[in-house]
């Protein structure tokens, strides 16, 4: 069994000092992986290629020569990164069986690290929506569906009702990789954000979701969705480890002229007593229309929180948030338009039967590849970059986004250090209520707190912060200024040691995951 020993256990301690083996580590995950399978975290289950990758950093550990800290640690990948022979499928018939040739930069900074890939986890498909439930290989579930607190506080409506139509939904659309994490089948995963696709399920899943600052992580290898927006995300159960993580993959890449030419130097958090010069930030703006009061009361209970400790809280005002959820969409779909093009049926990925014409291969390809949810992202996006409608649309948002953007520079030169907001809406849906609507309302609701930090380019990370009437988890959201995520983690550290969030009791039967329940606080 895997070690346990407390919420600040350190794995990497114990494979160097060889109380645990990557073997073991890893055969662990997989009988977890297999144990919680009803899940649908994973879409592939890289099982022979992550025992050799053990047996490999076990070899180096012997030899007192671990790689860094990632050493022999299981990690999990969202399935719209490349990554050299496992098969990336973005969760669409169009890249059904695609192999890429080449890991994604991310990838293969954290196997130079001596990650243990375990496999690739489920989203929505290509990475469009907030839930993980439009992927074809089905929806992901939440593991605290299957928790002892939320089995306790939800009480089925009739005695037919179970399990079965009772559970909630992931969030997305790094669902996979969310769910992942929280039921303990790895150690840390990668999520892409682009508009809250990393945020959104950590605060659904009870964990820690980072979006860095737009620039900072490589996106080479990254299947495009928005290009200006997308930034690679850290899943992990706590701020320390997401840290970690960071600081493995940072820095430049001579292959994505967006990265930072500086170098980046990992940093361990300190431990905050003082925060009596801090000065944290409300924006009014996010007292969003559908906000529950569940979610408005642990924000005034987090914002006297500081207030108590000593730091400075001010209300602020963003006064263009009210127009970035427009904004996002016309320049998200008329992104993803441009991105999907090169998904023609010629070069790789799927390819009609259909031999009439290239025009009429062309469109057979597109329609039995997409679904009606990217079909209609490229439709939208199309209409908005048509010459006559580009002036209107496309270029008064690229207008409108600087103008959010400027809101954020204005606020944090006025003195505010870090802006604290709800990261959600809501606690999760039941899967049953969720699908009542489409995808592209749900999205906007579940985007609405979280994209404006991807078209200002900054860090933002979500925190667990507390447990709903349900039972089921709620996250707060800081935000903090370009290229500050180590101010940015220590606040959320600080703030994470005084919520104490309770650890998921999943309740996986014929399994005994007892043991993998006291690791909130990984390898850092």
């Amino acid at each position: 069994a895997a070690p346990s020993g407390g919420l600040r256990f350190q794995v990497s301690a114990a494979l160097r000092e060889g109380r645990v083996s990557a073997t073991e580590l890893c055969q662990r995950c997989l009988s977890l992986i297999k144990s919680t399978r009803f899940l649908n975290a994973y879409i592939t289950v890289a099982e022979e290629t992550a025992l050799k990758q053990a047996e490999e950093s076990e070899k180096r550990y012997r030899r007192g020569q671990p790689l860094g800290v990632l050493d022999g640690i299981p990690i999990a990948v969202k399935d719209n990164f490349n990554t050299a022979g496992i098969e990336t499928t973005c969760a669409s018939n169009m890249l059904k069986g695609y192999i890429s040739p080449y890991n994604a930069t991310v990838v293969q900074k954290l196997l130079d690290q001596g990650a243990v890939l375990l496999g690739k986890t489920n989203l929505d498909e290509f990475a469009m929506g907030s839930g993980s439930t439009d992927g074809v290989f089905g929806p992901v579930r939440n593991p605290w569906s299957y928790s002892k607190q939320y089995k306790e506080k939800s009480v089925p409506k009739s005695r037919s009702e179970d399990e079965e139509s009772n559970w909630v939904i992931s969030g997305g659309s790094s669902g996979g990789s969310a769910a992942a994490v929280s039921s303990f089948t790895c150690f840390a995963a990668l999520g892409s954000d682009t508009g809250g696709s990393t945020r959104n399920p950590a605060a659904h899943c009870g964990i820690v979701g980072l979006k860095p600052t737009y620039g900072l992580i490589s996106r080479h290898g990254l299947i495009p969705l928005v290009n200006s927006m997308d930034v690679p995300g850290i899943l992990t159960r706590c701020v320390d480890d997401a840290a970690v993580v960071l600081g493995s993959l940072a820095g430049h890449d001579p292959k994505d002229s967006t990265t930072i030419q500086d170098n980046f130097k990992p940093f361990e958090l300190p431990d905050l007593t003082d925060i009596s010069k801090l000065s944290i930030g409300i924006p009014k703006e996010y007292h969003a229309p559908g906000l529950s009061s569940e979610i408005l009361a642990l924000w005034s209970k987090a914002t006297d929180l500081f207030k108590n400790a000593g730091a400075k809280v001010i209300e602020v005002s963003l006064p263009h948030t009210r127009y970035s959820i427009v904004c996002y969409h016309v320049l998200c779909t008329a992104e993803v338009a441009s991105n999907m093009a090169r998904f023609d049926g010629l070069e790789y990925g799927h390819r009609s039967d259909m031999n009439k014409s290239t025009e009429s291969m062309y469109a057979a390809t597109r329609r039995e590849g997409f679904n009606d949810v990217v079909r209609g992202r490229i439709l939208s996006g199309n209409y908005f970059l048509l010459k006559q409608n580009y002036e209107n649309y496309f270029v008064k948002a690229q207008k409108v986004r600087r103008l959010i953007a400027n809101d954020f520079v204005k606020v944090f030169g006025s003195g505010v250090d870090i802006l604290l907001t709800p990261t959600t809406l809501s606690d999760a849906v039941p899967y049953m209520e969720f699908i009542k609507e489409d995808n592209r309302t749900r999205s906007a609701q579940d985007d609405i707190l979280t994209q404006a930090a991807n078209m200002a380019g900054l860090p933002a990370i979500n925190v667990p912060s507390g447990l709903s009437e349900r039972g089921l988890p709620v996250g707060l959201q800081f935000i903090g200024q370009s290229f500050q995520e180590k101010q940015l983690l220590t606040v959320a550290k600080w703030f994470e040691k005084q919520v104490k969030f309770p650890m998921i009791q999943l309740e996986v039967k014929n399994h005994d995951h007892s043991a993998f329940q006291h690791q909130k606080c990984s390898f850092s």
